[in-house]
């Protein structure tokens, strides 16, 4: 399936010059959707997936339903201050400053292999944290999987020595 006839393109939003991938049409299909999600449940099974990681709020979208197909958990990144119990937290960098991103303490097993999902690798900033995050709780990162990557902001390259999987490049 070409799931790119899927992905609505948005000339100059949020700003101008900007073609933003919209997904959300992508979704509101379900054999598209369904479609997406086999292709990632395919590649976790592969790798032996324990758990799968996102960070909010696409990579919520994405891999919850990759966990329910697995028959695994799922455990989210959420930016500081919205998960309820203790957390650890990486700071990273964005284009304009720095944000927080945080996960559970107890979210993954020292030893566990992570499956990390998210909509889009832009720049990889948000990815490379998550990483960090799955790693000081012990956790293997065993594969990454997107719906889109934008291979030319080079996001690839903060993800050295890890697996990727995009479904779609632009």
């Amino acid at each position: 399936m070409d799931l790119k006839q899927f992905v609505t393109i948005v000339p100059d939003w949020p700003k101008p010059g900007i073609n933003f991938k919209d997904i959300t049409t992508l979704m509101d299909n379900g054999e598209a959707y369904k479609y997406a999600t086999d292709q990632i449940v395919e590649y976790a099974r592969e790798k032996e997936i324990d758990l799968i990681v996102g960070p909010e709020a696409r990579g919520f979208i994405i891999g919850c339903p990759v966990a329910y197909s697995l028959g695994v958990g799922f455990a989210p990144v959420r930016k500081e201050g919205k998960l309820p119990r203790e957390t650890i937290k990486v700071s990273y960098g964005l284009e304009y400053g720095k944000d927080v991103l945080t996960i559970h303490k107890d979210a993954i097993k020292p030893g566990q292999r992570v499956l990390i999902t998210d909509d889009l690798l832009a720049t990889g900033g948000t990815i490379e944290a998550t990483i960090k995050l799955v790693e000081e709780l012990g956790g293997v990162v065993a594969g990454i999987a997107f719906l889109i990557e934008l291979s030319y902001l080079d996001g690839r390259e903060k993800l050295k020595g890890y697996d990727i999987l995009t479904l779609m490049k632009y």
